[in-house]
């Protein structure tokens, strides 16, 4: 029969402990891996940083294990080396060795440190702009010294320097304001008004008459008058030129952005629609007792933010808004609204709406580019501009019929990655123009077509131009898909990528400002992230040729690296954690899918007929079939504990996974639930002929995307699954928020069949195996309504063999650790009994 359990129903017994655990090691337990990991695993470094000199590397860190939030028990560690000579060579990786071991940051050094390096330097690197605390500093770099540069109540934020560097230009309240970096003068730039300016009223012809004839019969009233006329055109030549008074009703502004010249300023306003609904989640579990409210989102095919661009001319006092009328293809119709059903005809020509991020201005201050986004996603267009004349040109089109995505792209509120090469005169940036995101450049005065620089069937997935401009800092999985390296490029194309990083896993670098130390957050399959500092060395190399293109490989990197942190406690270390076989399955149409393969260990059933769970991970678009610690983790843990009971797990990258460039991305566009669940579906047949698996005992289970994808394998092959957990999982597109939905399924009331053959709960009908769903009720992103809603349908389709678990206090992402034992000793009871 259909239950349905609540917070305060205890879980039936059932054994959580291994059958076959490796020999000399204690049995993983549910308890035990899903206890609060800082206590369990460990927690490991995170958000490194350097100082300015790049002597110093900061850090977050808890080795202690103390309890408390991450806010609470994580402390800022440090580690400081003991010169910042040469690091080329021998003599350099031996200097670096002589650190320090990493010591806390008392408090009071903390208060005192600038933030992270990351931007607002001048253009010679020798002074930095920064905030702490809502307050504004101006740091020597060579020195080191700092000088506070204001002390409000006010907060004071995003710092930059002034195009001739002698000014602060920074926000505060929502409007620009610059400080003088000698005399320390502070001047507005901009007069944000909300609402509209008050105008006297208009004179009736009438009454104009009258007050002219009153002027015309006293002498006393027209002297009075030209009086008053007088001193208020003195009053106002001795007024201070002020910031212009702008207007903006009931809108909001983003990004305003002064011109190197001093000249313009340009921003954007939004506007809210009044008529866009906000949904509500109910609180059952309060401090007050009564029921509350929470404020969530809208959903997919609410109205959305208008958006305008506009420029404000200092000299000649002006305001005038941009116009996107001629950009090529303004015009253009979606093409999925020319081949839906019963699509009306429209002949008329409608400017689609665009949202305008930037600009980005080259270093001398004579070229600027804006990235114009269409808000449907189809397109997207990098344009130079002119403020003067608000002339916008063409540089690149990127269009998709399905949607611009991508590492390096941008969104519809960035602009992506790109800026001006050290010429002044040419752009470079992201683009999937080939199917997988590249560096590009194109002349910003002579746009005659893109230059590209990386190609292959592999994606760059973060760049950073080096401080002389004459090289790329870059982060690929060229080597393998599930595989991140860090690498140095000559800006110029053709030449030869040196690979900084060695270490088989995910290396996430953090240069130094100086760009001779890397900080490696580093982790393979199986062990956790630590810290590592490593030189940039360009001569400890060895040439290696790839299919991808050629670059060179730093041999002796890991040697050279020295590792900071141990985090890892002693009982996470005493079980051997497997690290999982990377396989290739082939689908039905010929792609090549990537898996993770967890082998049962001492399985007592008979070839052919052995167990197996398959594991869908979230998001859609995010990669879990690589070569690094998962952040699945406490799935990874549950993989080992099913793999010592005797179960083979398979975790691939679907249909839709971020990592494989753009066809694989947008190989779910309006059809989720398509390939995405074949590939699920080939990955079961997989087991079954390679594995020993029975195919009648094959189970499913994932959270969110992953959740979604068990209720469309359970309701629509429910011969290939037995048993599915589906963990807080939409159940319908149409109750989802817009700006992930509405890029794979178009809009709800313009792409109905989109929503309707991709949501579960239109197919609840096909369900023959057992099926737990778990939810979270304070979920603010997909919302506790879906598996009510999905639990009625059910009941009303007089289904029996279907649970629903709510837990009252947790969000999206369970907090709880009681609250994640229970979801899996659920899970786990579910496979034991029913595979």
């Amino acid at each position: 029969m259909n239950r349905i359990y609540y917070w305060f129903v205890l879980l039936s017994g059932t054994s959580v402990f291994a059958q076959s655990p490796p020999k000399n090691h204690a049995a993983l337990t549910i308890e035990t891996i899903m206890q609060d990991p800082k206590i369990w695993v460990g927690t490991s470094p995170s958000n490194p940083f350097w100082s300015d000199d790049s002597r110093t590397l900061y850090f977050n860190w808890n080795p202690n294990q103390t309890k408390g939030s991450p806010a609470q028990g994580d402390s800022l560690y440090k580690v400081t080396f003991a010169t910042n000579a040469d690091l080329n060579g021998r003599a350099g990786q031996r200097k670096l060795l002589a650190a320090s071991q990493p010591q806390k940051v008392s408090p009071a050094e903390r208060r005192t440190l600038p933030t992270p390096p990351v931007s607002a330097y001048n253009r010679g690197y020798t002074q930095r702009l920064f905030e702490r605390q809502g307050d504004l500093f101006l740091l020597d770099v060579k020195a080191g010294n700092s000088r506070q540069l204001t002390n409000t109540v006010e907060t004071e934020t995003d710092p930059t320097f002034s195009g001739d560097e002698q000014q602060a230009i920074f926000r505060r309240s929502g409007n620009l304001f610059s400080i003088n970096l000698k005399t320390g003068e502070l001047t507005q730039l901009t007069d944000f008004r909300t609402g509209t300016k008050k105008v006297d009223p208009k004179l009736t012809d009438e009454e104009k008459f009258l007050k002219q004839d009153q002027l015309r019969l006293s002498s006393v009233l027209k002297e009075r008058k030209e009086k008053k006329d007088e001193a208020d055109r003195i009053n106002k030549a001795d007024q201070p030129k002020r910031a212009k008074e702008i207007y903006i009703d009931d809108k909001n502004v983003v990004n305003p952005q002064l011109s190197p010249d001093g000249h313009f300023i340009t921003y954007r306003l939004t506007k809210r629609p009044a008529n866009a609904k906000t949904a509500q989640v109910p609180n059952y579990i309060t401090e007050s007792g009564y029921t509350e409210e929470l404020t969530a989102r809208t959903k997919v095919g609410a109205p959305v933010a208008s958006q305008e661009f506009f420029v404000y001319d200092l000299k000649k006092d002006t305001v005038r808004a941009v116009s996107v009328k001629d950009i090529p293809g303004i015009n253009d119709k979606p093409a999925y609204l020319q081949s839906v059903a019963n699509a009306k005809p429209d002949t008329a020509k409608k400017i689609r709406p665009v949202t305008i991020n930037g600009p980005v201005w080259s270093d001398d201050g004579k070229l600027c580019v804006v990235v114009v986004r269409s808000l449907d996603n189809k397109d997207r267009w990098i344009m130079r501009f002119q403020p003067e004349t608000l002339k916008l040109t063409l540089l690149d089109r990127q269009h998709d019929d399905t949607w611009i995505g991508g590492p390096g792209i941008g969104s519809q509120n960035s602009m992506g990655n790109m800026n001006f090469l050290a010429d002044n005169q040419t752009l470079w940036f992201q683009s999937e123009a080939d199917g997988y995101s590249h560096i590009y450049t194109v002349s910003v005065l002579n746009p005659v077509g893109k230059k590209q620089l990386t190609s292959g069937k592999f994606e760059v997935q973060q760049v950073q131009l080096s401080k002389d401009k004459t090289h790329f800092f870059l982060q690929t999985n060229e080597v393998h898909p599930g595989e991140q390296h860090f690498y140095r490029m000559p800006v110029n194309s053709g030449s030869e990528r040196v690979r900084l990083t060695t270490m088989t896993g995910a290396n996430e670098v953090t240069l130094s400002p100086d760009e001779t130390r890397m900080a490696i957050r580093y982790s393979s399959s199986n062990q956790p992230w630590e810290l590592y500092v490593s030189p940039v060395s360009t001569q400890l190399l060895t040439t290696s040729k790839q299919s991808s293109g050629r670059f060179i490989s730093a041999t002796d990197a890991s040697a050279a690296s020295l590792k900071v942190t141990n985090s890892q406690t002693d009982l996470f270390k005493s079980y051997p954690w497997r690290e999982p076989e990377l396989i290739t399955i082939t689908a039905r149409d010929g792609q090549t899918i990537y898996a993770r393969l967890f082998k049962p260990v001492n399985s007592r059933e008979k070839a052919g007929n052995g167990r197996a769970v398959v594991f869908v991970h979230g998001a859609g678009y995010l990669q879990n079939a690589h070569k690094w610690w998962s952040s699945y983790f406490r799935e990874y843990m549950f993989h080992n504990l099913l793999a010592d009971k005797g179960y083979t797990v398979l975790d691939i990258d679907y249909r839709g996974s971020a990592g494989y460039g753009r066809d694989w991305r947008t190989g779910i566009y309006r059809y989720m639930g398509g390939k995405d669940l074949e590939d699920h579906v080939d990955a079961a047949k997989w087991l079954v002929q390679t594995q020993g698996v029975g195919a009648n005992r094959i189970g499913i289970y994932g959270g969110s995307y992953g959740g979604f994808i068990t209720l469309m394998a359970m309701f629509t092959t429910p011969d290939v699954f037995r048993a599915g957990a589906a963990l807080r999982p939409v159940t319908d597109w149409a109750a989802y928020n817009h700006p992930y939905t509405a890029n794979i399924l178009n809009e709800p009331q313009t792409d109905s069949l989109s929503y309707r053959r991709s949501s579960p709960i239109n197919f609840a009908e096909g369900l023959k195996g057992y099926l737990l769903i778990c939810h979270g009720m304070v979920d603010v992103n997909v919302h506790f309504q879906d598996a009510v809603r999905l639990a009625q349908r059910l009941i009303e389709l007089k289904k029996e063999n279907w649970e629903l678990a709510p837990y009252p206090v947790e969000d999206h992402g369970f907090v709880e650790p009681t609250s994640w034992m229970d979801e899996y000793k659920r899970i786990l009871k579910l496979f034991d009994e029913r595979l």
